[in-house]
């Protein structure tokens, strides 16, 4: 009997209280709940991130460029022959001086400059506003193309 007095006092303190044993479980519930809620915020966001306008780009076998830190410059021209700055259409009256206005504001060599132009738009037309970049003094221009898929032949 007397053992069984020992059993029952020792896990209680002088105060009479049982101690609560350490808890060798982690809940992790909260965490797998807040995981999924910041997955879902990412994966509607996501989309939201592209820029640019809609243009058809033409497919070419050529290789992607590598990414840079720097933001580039995009010059877009849509199906409809409207010339677009980043997202904002520009009229075809004011765009050399505009282009050299941001040339100017962004030092020595302008930064890199990403030219898309919609396949449907006559050649001279896309060539003319490359012209325009040309003469703004951009040194670095790319045209952009979609990667046309392995086997596939115009």
């Amino acid at each position: 009997m007397g053992a069984s007095l020992q059993g029952r006092s020792a896990g209680r303190s002088r105060r009479g209280r049982a101690r609560a044993a350490p808890m060798s479980e982690i809940n992790v519930t909260p965490f797998v709940d807040v995981m999924l809620v910041l997955l879902i915020i990412f994966m509607v966001a996501a989309p939201l991130l592209t820029t640019g306008v809609e243009v058809n780009l033409p497919e070419t076998t050529a290789e992607a460029l590598p990414t840079e830190q720097e933001e580039p410059l995009l010059v877009s021209v849509d199906a409809q022959g409207v010339v677009y700055i980043q997202r904002e259409a520009q009229p075809l009256e004011g765009l050399q001086a505009k282009l050299s206005a941001i040339r100017e504001a962004r030092g020595e060599s302008g930064g890199k400059v990403f030219y898309r132009a919609d396949n449907t738009l006559s050649h001279g037309y896309a060539q003319e506003i490359l012209a325009m970049l040309r003469n703004a003094r951009f040194n670095a221009i790319s045209i952009v193309h979609d990667q046309q898929q392995a086997g596939a032949t115009e």
